[in-house]
């Protein structure tokens, strides 16, 4: 291990004393949101640091074993002892160097959130309603295999079944830290349910995945910029035309809430995609990855396959995918989001 690296988990050893000191500090346990953001962090440094300390103590067994084995010449029993631990001593920090290494790529504070799942039909007309339907039956299910709580929020149902819009909370732990690869265009190739010639056709939806911010963080809105209507709670900021509704609830107070939240949660995602295309724009290799209309993955119902374009991965399981195991897809794209990461901090000479 290097030192610079070494040097980053002892200044998180150092920060780890001090967490444990602020959360003893009667007036940090009184503001609860800050204590349960020092809390998060704490607990994250805490499984670090544990992991390097454990790595060093595998490095003095090590050094120990090789000792003993140096030692050893003349007893072919306690030699085999010491070879035996040095590649137990090698295998443990292997594995720990991995992941500490892991550890050191930045973590997105939103990951831990509940998220908001909005799917719009696009280019295909009644299909891609109807695809739009498919694709929120998908996620309903993986959700419901994560033991997570899901809510409609606001729908526009189709003619002929399937949604032109629709609009879901999520509420698990880690949620947008998983659904957030979900983002972009989703185009499936099919024959259509209203095609009686058997061609087959090629329809579209998009699909936005944003965190849910904690009520202590939403972004403050002005009065004066929101536009809302009392019949069915649907909310207006004037500045950006961003909109949001809700009409699942009898209560008109908790569907302005909730509304509230959605539209928050749109204007901190429409700031982060702002911040995010100016850095991209410094990026040659990645022009275009802000775009939400760009093409992520292809549904082709003919040959049973799903296909992510963005990591290349194809996978002839389009049936079991389409029920909800999204697990193989969000692994992977999970791996190649850590794999950028880390390449990206050892470019950066870490």
């Amino acid at each position: 291990m290097k030192d610079s690296v070494r040097q980053q988990f002892e200044r998180l050893a150092m920060r780890l004393a001090e967490l444990d000191a602020a959360l003893a500090d009667p007036v940090v346990v009184a503001d609860h949101a800050r204590w349960r953001q020092l809390s998060r962090e704490q607990a994250e440094a805490a499984d670090v640091v544990a992991r390097y300390r454990a790595h060093q103590q595998r490095e003095r067994d090590l050094a120990d074993a090789r000792e003993l084995l140096a030692a050893s010449a003349t007893d072919a029993e306690m030699a085999a002892l010491a070879r035996d631990e040095v590649a137990a001593a090698e295998a443990d920090l292997a594995r720990f160097d991995a992941e500490l290494q892991a550890a050191l790529i930045p973590k997105d504070p939103d990951d831990a959130r509940h998220a908001f799942v909005e799917i719009r039909a696009g280019t295909g007309g009644d299909e891609s309603a109807l695809f739009a339907g498919d694709l929120a039956r998908m996620y309903l299910r993986w959700c419901e295999r994560q033991g997570w709580r899901t809510e409609v929020l606001s729908e526009n149902a189709s003619e002929l079944g399937g949604y032109k819009e629709l609009v879901l909370r999520v509420e698990g732990d880690g949620a947008y830290g998983r659904l957030r690869f979900e983002s972009g265009g989703h185009r499936v190739q099919r024959v259509p349910a209203t095609e009686s010639q058997g061609r087959i056709h090629t329809s579209a939806c998009t699909v936005a995945v944003l965190p849910e911010p904690d009520e202590t963080e939403e972004v403050q809105l002005n009065p004066a910029h929101v536009n809302k209507t009392d019949s069915a709670i649907r909310i207006t900021h004037l500045p950006t035309g961003l909109v949001a509704e809700c009409q699942d609830d009898r209560s008109q107070h908790r569907n302005k809430a909730k509304a509230m939240a959605v539209l928050g949660a749109r204007l901190r995602e429409r700031e982060r995609a702002e911040r995010e295309a100016k850095e991209a724009a410094t990026r040659k290799s990645l022009v275009g990855s802000g775009d939400r209309s760009d093409r992520i993955r292809t549904y082709n119902f003919p040959q049973g396959r799903v296909t992510d374009h963005r990591i290349n991965l194809t996978l002839y399981k389009l049936g079991a995918v389409m029920d909800g195991d999204l697990d193989e897809l969000i692994a992977a794209l999970q791996a190649a989001r850590a794999a950028e990461q880390l390449a990206a901090l050892e470019s950066g000479g870490a």
